[in-house]
């Protein structure tokens, strides 16, 4: 049976000019030729082919791209005609919510290595008070939404080959932090190549792969059946986040609203950059489409561009938050090319073997990754709507151990975001300039997850507690 698949495989690989894949499958153990067979399994060389060549002739993020201008956006509410559409805006998600129309997908395939630790970021522990981890956070803001609309919300976790079976073994040991209806898929996976296409091997019997970016999710979700079961279920919309941002709304009225309202395949979240150069991408226009443009392809003479009252003209940060709406997502789950989000190209120290099979350790770059990133759907849609969010309210990535985005940085702004709300609620709480507290408190989602709600449960709360040091509400 082996003898036979690896004959039909040698062939296909040998028509797309990797016959050096099975170079060794003569000396290769049957236990090492039954492994790489599984392997090669998984990989439509004609279709890679295609995608290898594509990449490899357009290197340029900016090839073809065009002018730029800075991308349309809703700006915060901040007079009464704004509120006026917020409620209109709340009310309108909240009946799609109530209908059970929207399910949570959550990007959650890496590790806190720049944390200093290798496990599941997902499980990292980032509350300031109760050390809760991200996973938790969301499961309790998934389920507080559950009991406020009365519905069964459906959360898809993607995980990694390197992370899903912690991942998966952590929600077990948490009982799924009470969440009933949880689905866990893996993330894609891309050989790495040399800059002439040929697939790099890692040993003589096993390619060198890596995961296949964040914009590999969409084709995930199909692979998996998980979007079939999300169209059957009558799911429209999937709220989209990246793990490492503890102050996400999950499922956020408001946003579904506007993108409802607005008919939007595609609607994004966007907090105005800090300063020209932070590192975040930036939402622009080219070619009368809305796109992301990374802060490195950014030209500087335009990430430097002020208005006349001083405000960066390219503002709008990517935060990685997103609505798609389902039928939208089938559109790249096929294998048209017309179709299919581009894939980037970045150079990495990839182990791999010599012409005699004996391992080397690269010094220097000697392989290309191919990734997808999640916002390049954003050209393939004919209605988008960028949202702004207070940076301070929805935002706060952990990405570092210590400096911006870091686990440091997060717990400040979780610990400023909830003191707002105390302060909006009229609780006398001392504050520093930048609206700090002397000490740390936590407020739990499963009390409130956005000011409004916090607002509404506070005022309604009896025996009302004395805010302290090491306040935990819930």
């Amino acid at each position: 049976m082996i003898d036979r698949q690896a004959k039909e495989l040698r062939l296909q690989f040998c028509k797309c000019g990797q016959e050096h894949v099975f170079k060794f499958w003569e000396i290769l153990s049957s236990d090492e030729q039954s492994k790489l067979i599984q392997q090669v399994k998984t990989i439509d060389m004609d279709y890679l082919s295609k995608i290898i060549d594509g990449a490899l002739h357009n290197a340029s993020r900016q090839k073809n791209i065009g002018p730029l201008a800075p991308a349309k956006f809703i700006k915060f509410p901040n007079s009464e005609v704004d509120w006026q559409k917020w409620k209109e805006a709340v009310a309108i998600g909240e009946q799609k919510i109530r209908d059970g129309k929207i399910a949570v997908f959550t990007v959650a395939g890496g590790e806190g290595t720049r944390m200093g630790c290798i496990v599941p970021k997902g499980t990292l522990q980032v509350t300031p008070i109760k050390k809760k981890s991200l996973f938790q956070v969301f499961a309790e803001k998934i389920k507080a939404s559950e009991r406020r609309y009365d519905v069964t919300i459906n959360w898809i976790v993607m995980t990694s080959e390197r992370t899903h079976n912690e991942t998966i073994e952590f929600f077990g040991k948490n009982n799924s932090f009470g969440i009933e209806n949880i689905h866990f898929l893996k993330q894609g996976q891309m050989p790495a190549i040399t800059a002439e296409g040929k697939i790099i091997m890692e040993t003589t019997s096993r390619i060198a792969m890596h995961p296949d970016g964040h914009g590999g999710s969409l084709k995930a979700l199909g692979r998996s059946g998980l979007l079939a079961m999300l169209e059957n279920l009558g799911i429209e919309i999937l709220s989209y986040f990246q793990v490492d941002n503890p102050l996400v709304r999950c499922v956020d009225p408001y946003f579904v609203g506007v993108h409802v309202k607005n008919q939007a395949q595609v609607s994004s979240r966007m907090v105005r950059k800090l300063y020209a150069e932070e590192k975040v991408g930036v939402f622009c226009e080219s070619n009368g489409r809305c796109r992301v443009i990374e802060y490195f392809d950014l030209p500087k003479e335009q990430a430097m561009l002020r208005n006349s009252e001083g405000s960066l003209v390219f503002c709008a940060g990517n935060t990685a938050i997103h609505l798609l709406d389902v039928p939208f997502i089938k559109r790249f789950n096929g294998k048209d090319i017309k179709s299919e989000i581009p894939y980037h190209i970045a150079q990495k120290t990839v182990p791999t073997i010599d012409s005699l099979g004996e391992p080397v350790s690269p010094k220097v770059p000697n392989g290309l990754k191919l990734e997808m990133f999640i916002f390049d759907i954003l050209p393939f849609a004919d209605r988008t709507t960028i949202l702004e969010s207070e940076r301070g309210a929805n935002f706060s990535p952990i990405k570092h151990l210590e400096g911006m985005d870091s686990l440091k940085t997060c717990h400040r702004d979780q610990v400023k975001l909830f003191a707002s709300w105390l302060r909006a609620a009229g609780i006398d709480i001392p504050m520093d300039a930048n609206g700090l507290p002397p000490f740390d408190i936590e407020i739990s989602p499963t009390f409130a997850d956005s000011k409004h709600d916090f607002l509404q449960k506070w005022e309604n709360l009896e025996g009302k507690p004395t805010i302290a040091a090491g306040q935990y509400i819930e």
